[in-house]
């Protein structure tokens, strides 16, 4: 049953993503109904609208018709040099801070922090949450933060639900761009067994 849950939700998150699929094209088993659910998507680090274009190419011209022009002289060694910093630096990471809300490493670790990580997801969307495994400890730590002063807002926000949680410094992913847009919500439909009311 879970595994079919499981299929069927893949199918819906990835419709939302691939192509728009409508409840009216699926064929619904016997015994199960279509309902709708929220999906979280993380926003992007940044602004994709940008990605695989040369913004000097993008800067205003007369010639494109606009009001405006920007003339930019630079060297080829500069340009080139650019473009390798991009390059070498397309993993986006970084040093910063992120709250620990999980780490043991007795018999029952590692269903643990799979619990705590489904925990930590269900009630704060809008922040990444990584599990690890460094021998012999599991890891569950959150967030991505420049400064130590905002992963301490964060403790002190979960700190009612994780009360073991502490800030560490570590290589985090580099941080979304727009905080007040740190993901988007969206409708998918899911199949679900129907329940049988007394």
């Amino acid at each position: 049953m879970k595994k079919l849950f499981l299929i069927i939700f893949a199918f819906a998150v990835s419709s939302v993503f691939c192509s728009v699929v409508h409840a009216q094209d699926i064929e619904i088993p016997e015994g199960y109904e279509l309902v709708d659910s929220l999906v979280y998507r993380r926003a992007d680090v940044a602004d994709t609208t940008l990605i695989g274009k040369d913004i000097l190419a993008a800067m205003p011209a007369k010639e494109k018709g606009d009001k405006a022009e920007v003339t930019v002289r630079q060297s080829d060694v500069v340009a080139s040099s650019l473009a390798e910093y991009v390059k070498a630096n397309a993993s986006r990471e970084m040093t910063g801070y992120r709250v620990r809300i999980f780490f043991d490493n007795h018999r029952t670790a590692r269903a643990e922090s799979e619990a705590a990580l489904t925990k930590f997801n269900g009630i704060y969307h809008d922040i990444p949450a990584y599990r690890t495994y460094a021998n012999p400890y599991f890891k569950v730590t959150v967030g991505d933060f420049r400064t130590k002063s905002e992963a301490m807002a964060l403790l002190e926000r979960i700190k009612v639900d994780f009360p073991s949680a502490f800030v560490v410094k570590e290589t985090i992913a580099f941080p979304v761009v727009d905080k007040d847009k740190a993901f988007f919500v969206d409708t998918v439909k899911v199949l679900r067994p129907i329940s049988v009311g007394l």
